[in-house]
């Protein structure tokens, strides 16, 4: 047997990790820090994709767009956000959490920004493409870093508290849209330059915020990675406690997500995230232009789309006390099913009260999910990879955030509303069911290090 002495690193293994140090640590300003500074960020990829749903009705009517143009203004986002997630999450396993996020900030804001110039939709389309590029290496790489500085007994409701920053990014589109849009026919183009805010914060960001301790010592960096978890005992106010290094991990390679402890939980993770982004991309990037079509006008499509998204808040509020009492996977099923009943309620809405109604339980339930889902999505994995999969999962569900929106046309010319909007809950119920793949619960646990 090995020689145990107290008190030396290497050997005393009552000693925590810095993993288990920042998972036992109480809440702080530091905390609160981490929130703000980056839910700020994934706010303003919100009001990013948001934007498009209202922009693209006032674009294609004044450029008299085709409903196949319209969609794949709609979709090429989706196409640079499938890329930027999956790579995203890998260059963020290799370089650092805080490093990717604040880079893809700088790449969709400036993006954005430049799409206010566009004369064609051939230049707007390539800029939507770079914008997707930003926004989906950003999401998976926000909520990997969120979780990694959360204390464990919190660690769900941090992420979730962090992903309903998503609500207050698409009010924000939906009062630019509301207000901005409609003042004039340039009004879309003062909007996308409204979309220039996230490529200043970028350099916020960048040195505002702490990277993740266990990436920082799984690189060899343990100075830096103690020097962050001191960082947040000096705001807590406790003591600085010797720490044991975490176990040698075991190596990765590229099949590494689909190896046998992970198969399971990657198979049902992507199953997840396709159906969530099919449904939710499908219903609510067209949701302006359905109510347009149902009759209502430009100012009142917006409105109602404006009432709709504040129904978000309250659903994100609920997943956020259910992911730490009843688990991540009993609160993201539940929400998928309710998700499913609210889509159905509205494909055969008739009358205003009722799409309003069913257009809000939707958004209750639909971002309670997703604010579940991604409590969920990078607890599964380990910290050398837990980035890559996180990555992965969200560019595989992108390729059904590419189809919903394209699709759209397609359905409802053959079939009808009804038919659409019951695709769409078969989608949810079918997430709500390989939700139940994602073993084992991590609510009340530590993140697996290795």
């Amino acid at each position: 047997m090995p020689t145990v002495n107290p008190g030396d690193p290497e050997t005393d293994h009552s000693l925590p990790t810095r993993a288990e140090r920042m998972g036992e640590m109480p809440y702080s300003r530091r905390h609160t820090r981490v929130l703000l500074g980056s839910g700020t960020g994934w706010a303003l990829d919100a009001m990013d994709v948001g934007l498009i749903s209202f922009v693209g009705l006032a674009i294609a009517t004044q450029w008299d767009l085709s409903a196949t143009q319209q969609s794949w203004l709609l979709s090429i986002g989706f196409v640079g956000m499938a890329i930027g997630a999956t790579f995203g999450g890998m260059l963020a396993d290799r370089y650092g959490r805080r490093t990717v996020f604040a880079l893809t900030l700088l790449v969709y804001g400036l993006a954005t920004g430049a799409s206010a110039l566009a004369t064609g939709l051939a230049a707007l389309l390539l800029l939507r493409f770079l914008v997707g590029i930003g926004l989906g290496a950003e999401l998976p790489v926000a909520s990997t870093l969120v979780s990694e500085l959360s204390p464990t007994r919190i660690r769900g409701r941090m992420v979730v508290i962090l992903e309903s920053f998503w609500a207050v990014g698409w009010l924000l589109a939906a009062l630019i849209g509301f207000f901005v849009v409609p003042l004039s026919d340039d009004g879309w183009r003062w909007a996308f330059a409204i979309g220039l805010v996230p490529a200043l914060y970028a350099a916020a960001v960048r040195w505002g915020l702490p990277e993740s301790p266990l990436f920082l010592e799984r690189r060899g960096r343990v100075a830096e990675a103690e020097q962050v978890v001191r960082s947040f005992e000096d705001a807590a106010g406790i003591a600085h406690p010797e720490s044991r290094p975490l176990p040698e991990a075991p190596p990765r390679t590229p099949g590494t997500l689909w190896s046998m402890p992970y198969r399971v939980r990657t198979a049902g993770i992507w199953i997840v995230w396709f159906c969530v982004n099919f449904s939710y991309y499908g219903a609510f990037i067209w949701l302006p232009s359905l109510l347009y079509a149902q009759g209502f006008d430009l100012v009142r499509s917006f409105g109602y789309t404006l009432v709709i998204t504040l129904a978000q808040l309250p659903g994100y509020a609920l997943a956020a006390v259910l992911v730490e009492v009843w688990g991540r996977r009993a609160t993201l099923a539940t929400f998928l099913l309710g998700s499913a009943a609210a889509a159905v309620c509205f494909g055969v809405a008739g009358e205003t009260w009722q799409i309003i109604a069913a257009g809000c339980a939707m958004s209750f339930f639909n971002l309670g999910a997703w604010g579940a889902l991604y409590a969920i999505t990078p607890e599964i994995y380990p910290t050398t990879v837990r980035a890559s999969g996180a990555g992965a999962a969200a560019g595989f569900g992108r390729l059904a955030s590419i189809a919903a929106p394209l699709l759209v046309p397609v359905i409802l010319a053959a079939w009808g509303n009804a038919a659409l909007f019951a695709i769409f809950g078969g989608a949810f119920v079918v997430g709500a069911i390989a939700a139940y793949l994602l073993l084992p619960e991590q609510a009340g646990d530590a993140l697996e290090p290795s």
